[in-house]
């Protein structure tokens, strides 16, 4: 059998946990009736010219994560109504945004900006990703948390224990408690998986070799068990005599020199300035390229001049390729009103 508390689980999670819980439920409910709101009025559009919006303004975050929020005051079929509306989305924008007051022509108590219907694919796709990395993440933290009390709990039962090498991915001393992460993936199952461990002040994992500049050290599968037990280097972990820990660690000493290697950190030597450098301008290279060719199809094959972010790129281009860009759009959109970047003075005729 093996001792008690030799799997656990990261303090941090505990207290990561309900953090992510929390912001995940936070996007869902702040977002999604927003949504359903413009996704509802999308269907049945009615344009307000008498409209009055109010205390529009928008904030723009970490460079694209945008917010506008603005006071819709209105009246319809004899009815005034007053609405407070707030949309995020993600967008690459400079300067101001123009928009109109629009309503349902179903449900005329349902009011939005325009510019919420425009980034309404934008607003959905934002918020899925939002959800799913978050709730992905607080999904994957849940089950590794369970997988560890599984765990713990067969370790009570006695089982054969099957001895394999782990990588030792990171550790961390404070005081005289040594905490180790480390993974099964050099031999054996090779699952892959990562298990948390504390030891016990003195005690030390018992480490055999290193590879790729990461320490390596004994583990043992408890039966069949979904994580392995990291061994200590006097092999205190395992219910055994004196006498029989000795004709174990004999001949293992005498392999490894005597003594137990230690823990200790492995610099990695790495690449030159040089190196560095040339990676840094095929990365910038690159990016430029994907945002020249991203723009090229906006303007000669999007299905809509409204697309976002490419109108807002198409304005950014220097005036020979804005003036070329809207040229493209006007000659497939001509007939319908100007993106951002494309108008005249009046914001909604082409230029």
């Amino acid at each position: 059998m093996l001792a008690r508390g030799v799997i656990t689980t990261p303090k941090a999670s505990y207290f990561s946990l309900p953090i992510l819980i929390a912001l995940t439920v936070f996007m869902a409910v702040s977002e999604a009736p927003g949504i359903l709101r413009d996704w509802t009025i999308s269907q049945n559009p009615v344009k307000l010219v008498s409209g009055d919006i109010r205390d529009g303004k928008c904030s723009t975050r970490k460079g694209f994560f945008t917010t506008c929020e603005a006071h819709l005051n209105y009246a319809y079929n004899g009815q005034t109504y007053d609405k407070d509306v707030e949309i995020m989305f993600v967008d690459i924008h400079a300067g101001d945004y123009d928009t109109d007051l629009v309503i349902s022509g179903d449900h005329p108590d349902l009011a939005t900006l325009s510019l919420g219907l425009d980034m309404l694919w934008n607003r959905i796709i934002t918020l899925a990703v939002f959800v799913a990395l978050l709730g992905g993440a607080c999904i994957a933290m849940i089950f590794q948390i369970l997988r560890v009390w599984r765990v713990r709990g067969q370790l009570h039962r006695a089982a054969q224990l099957e001895p394999v090498p782990v990588e030792i991915t990171a550790f961390q001393r404070r005081g005289k408690r040594l905490t180790v992460t480390y993974a099964d993936k050099i031999a054996g199952r090779k699952t892959g998986r990562a298990a948390h461990t504390r030891f016990e002040p003195g005690q030390e994992p018992l480490v055999v070799g290193a590879k790729d500049g990461k320490a390596v050290a004994l583990a043992v599968w408890h039966g069949n068990t979904a994580l392995p037990v990291l061994l200590d280097s006097r092999l205190e972990r395992i219910d055994m005599t004196a006498e029989e820990r000795a004709s174990i660690l004999a001949p293992l000493m005498a392999e490894l020199g005597g003594q137990p290697r230690e823990l200790v950190a492995q610099g990695k030597k790495g690449p030159s300035i040089m190196t560095r450098l040339g990676r840094v301008f095929l990365v910038i290279l690159l990016f430029i390229a994907g945002i020249f060719g991203y723009w090229v199809w906006y303007v000669t094959s999007a299905d809509s001049q409204f697309t976002s972010p490419a109108m807002d790129l198409n304005n950014m281009m220097p005036a020979p390729l804005n003036r070329w860009g809207c040229d493209q759009l006007k000659k497939r959109f001509g007939d319908q009103r100007a993106p951002f970047g494309c108008t005249a003075s009046d914001y909604t005729s082409w230029k």
